[in-house]
């Protein structure tokens, strides 16, 4: 047996053995200040033992600042309601890959499920110590909703089953495609055979939209069929108004654009995944909020779910401001709960790319969005038009790089700046259905009355316009699915990998604009059909059945666009053919594509377990001149992204501690996001002030 054999047999018996361990430990830990007396003592408690970039601090900055004003006397005390997360006792979090076998992967999310249960209840008698009450548990997510006093939020910090304090943010939506896109190319919707029966429309299992609902009576959600069954197959209400419906308007239209029928006005507002089954989960009020816990809530479900609904996709065209390294927030860990339980997780980056003023903003990008795990969509821009040469970046789309940071023992904060979104797709001024709840035309619709348009009379067929990368998420995710349709067997990972590999360059937009371009339909279908069923699981094995394409490009109204060929990973990107030939062992369960290029010492490196085959390796975000995402100048380098900071300049003059500041951007400082809430959510959902796609005659 190799050396390598016996190592993976070591870990896989270390592995178990910690999955069969049901220490639980509550200890308090005296070194610890539930009252501090002064602004040493909170100094002392962020003091980091290790030097491992982990956080040193078991409170989210937000809350720890609330709680920094309360005892200086610049807030009051007062009921806060936060999102506790608990130490896991297993690997589940961990890197584990191929290592680990589908059989033990499970007994470990049952053994985390268990031992969750019995630490909630623990937990429960501690918060009614301290005036406070749990309100809800998600087992399948380790993660607890709870209110307590602003004032014992630190007590609660001490208790070692806590990981991690999180307040429960609000949420909010981040407000011609099946041509533009490729679905409708030659041999890709028809399922590239000779049977005039068979499409590619996402049919294979079931696609969750958690989002504000839907109305099941629009035409765009019944089958064109004589008892025009609905196209929902489950719903469920996680904010509390015991309603399904939508009154909002948001949850309607994302849900057209991913699995609108073909039915109505003879295919003009048909989506890709117009076979899917959908699955309405409700998080979003009638005026488009919710809270944090609410979306956690819908994905501890659609984990406990996964298996008696088939659930292969999530769309999330929702998110919160960023403030938590993605390492500790909520958001990000129920997300990547679901990825590795199997599930493409997809969602919107947020419309938050520029300023008041017009000006790029760069480091925007919205939670659940900046977790690597998810694929991150931002919008681009189709000038209503299929042909491709025209397409731009949506100016609100918001713009990497990921702004969550933890804080290190010298008072720096370490940002995560992973490149994102993972890539753009048509989000600008899209037609969808325009929903109705009780009779009543939704909010959106009344409160912005010129996104109506169309000149239907029935309140069934009714549609409107809406913007942002909430429209943009739902045609990824409908790709996804389609994906999941050709080859069951593909992992997220790969899905991810495949989407990004094929996707084309915009010219004249960077990496954190675009990610690795736009959304390709035609070439992603086509390379999924190339895979093998089987996947291989040694790093560097054969993964086709056939050779690529020579081109490796689609055509798109007589214009030939060029594949990608690369894929952005944290600091950088992987650019070449074996990234489609030989299975990577990024592509696995269990693994991050981000961590297929570890940060060392002042650049980024190819791992040699992760990667294999002739690769190109990127320092940074690349300008792109429109054809290969490796084509361009460079734009930002990787160690002023990844490079560990000190308050002091890097090498390149960039105050890290502060913000990434780019050329022809703004300074993003201090880690401070843009509120999703403000006055450019309108504007994303009115859209870019251009020519846009026109309803049917």
């Amino acid at each position: 047996m190799t050396n390598k054999s016996n190592s993976k047999k070591l870990y896989s018996t270390m592995l178990l053995l910690a999955m069969s361990m049901q220490t639980l430990p509550f200890s308090v830990n005296a070194q610890s200040r539930s009252n501090p007396k002064k602004s040493a003592d909170i100094a002392e408690i962020k003091t980091e033992v290790s030097q491992d970039l982990m956080p040193k601090y078991k409170i989210a900055p937000d809350l720890d600042e609330k709680a920094d004003n309360l005892y200086f006397g610049r807030q009051a005390d007062e009921t806060q309601k936060v999102i506790i997360q608990l130490k896991a006792d297993t690997l589940i979090d961990e890197m584990s890959g191929n290592e680990l076998s589908e059989v033990d992967r499970t007994q470990m999310f049952v053994q985390e499920v268990r031992n969750n249960k019995y630490k909630t209840g623990i937990l429960k008698s501690a918060l009614s110590a301290i005036s406070g009450r749990l309100k809800k548990s998600f087992n399948n997510l380790g993660l607890v909703s709870a209110e307590l006093p602003l004032s014992k939020i630190r007590e609660l910090a001490q208790n070692e089953t806590v990981a991690y304090i999180s307040p429960d943010r609000d949420i909010q939506s981040f407000g011609h495609v099946t041509e533009t896109s490729g679905w409708t190319n030659p041999t890709i919707y028809d399922n590239g055979d000779a049977d005039p029966n068979t499409w590619l429309n996402g049919g294979l299992g079931s696609i969750a939209v958690i989002d504000s609902g839907i109305d099941p009576n629009h035409s765009l959600m019944k089958w064109s069929d004589p008892n025009r069954t609905v196209k929902i197959k489950f719903n469920k209400d996680f904010t509390g108004q015991n309603i399904t419906g939508d009154p909002y308007g948001h949850g309607s239209h994302v849900a057209s654009l991913l699995a609108g029928d073909w039915g109505l006005h003879n295919s003009a507002y048909e989506a890709p995944a117009n076979g899917a089954n959908l699955l309405n989960l409700r998080v979003l009020n009638g005026i488009g909020t919710g809270a944090v816990s609410n979306l956690i809530a819908a994905l501890d479900w659609t984990v406990a779910n996964k298996t008696a609904w088939d659930i292969r996709v999530i769309n999330m065209s929702l998110g919160t401001a960023a403030k938590d390294s993605y390492k500790n927030d909520p958001l990000c860990i129920a997300a990547r709960r679901a990825v590795n339980a199997g599930i493409v997780v997809v969602a919107s980056a947020g419309n938050n790319g520029k300023d008041a003023l017009g000006n790029k903003q760069y480091g925007s990008i919205g939670s659940p969005g900046i977790e690597p795990s998810v694929i991150t969509v931002g919008a681009a821009n189709t000038l209503g038009t299929n042909w491709r040469g025209d397409d731009t970046v949506a100016s609100f789309s918001s713009k990497g790089p990921t702004r969550g940071y933890v804080t290190l023992a010298n008072g720096a904060r370490k940002y995560d700046n992973l490149m994102k979104p993972d890539l753009v797709a048509p989000g600008n001024k899209l037609i969808g259905a325009r929903g109705y709840y009780n009779g009543t035309e939704n909010y959106l619709a009344r409160t912005y009355t010129t996104l109506r348009t169309g000149n239907d009379t029935l309140t069934t067929d009714k549609l409107m316009y809406l913007s942002g990368t909430s429209m943009a998420a739902p045609v990824v995710a409908a790709a996804a699915a389609l994906l999941v349709q050709t080859n069951p067997n593909l992992t997220p990972n790969l899905i991810k990998a495949i989407l990004m590999y094929s996707a084309q360059p915009l010219k004249n937009t960077n990496s954190l604009e675009q990610g690795a371009g736009e959304l390709n339909i035609d070439g992603a279908v086509r390379i999924a059909r190339l895979i093998k069923t089987t996947l291989p699981t040694i790093n560097g094995a054969a993964l086709l059945n056939a050779a690529l394409p020579a081109s490796q490009s689609s055509i798109f109204w007589g214009e030939n666009v060029y594949w990608s060929k690369g894929i952005i990973t944290n600091h950088g990107f992987l650019s070449g053919s074996d990234l489609m030939n030989k299975w990577q062992g990024m592509y696995a369960s269990g693994v991050l594509i981000s961590d297929a290029t570890p940060f060392s010492g002042s650049a980024i490196a190819r791992s040699t377990t992760l990667t294999n085959g002739t690769l190109s390796l990127y320092q940074g975000a690349i300008s792109n001149n429109g054809v290969l995402i490796s084509d361009g100048v460079l734009f930002i380098n990787s160690n002023a992204m990844g490079g560990s900071p000190t308050p002091f300049l890097n090498g390149q003059g960039v105050l890290i501690s502060d913000g990434v500041l780019i050329s022809d951007g703004v300074l993003i400082s201090d880690g401070v996001l843009i509120s999703d809430g403000n006055a450019n959510s309108t504007q994303a959902f009115l859209g870019d002030n251009t020519a846009a796609m026109l309803p049917a005659p």
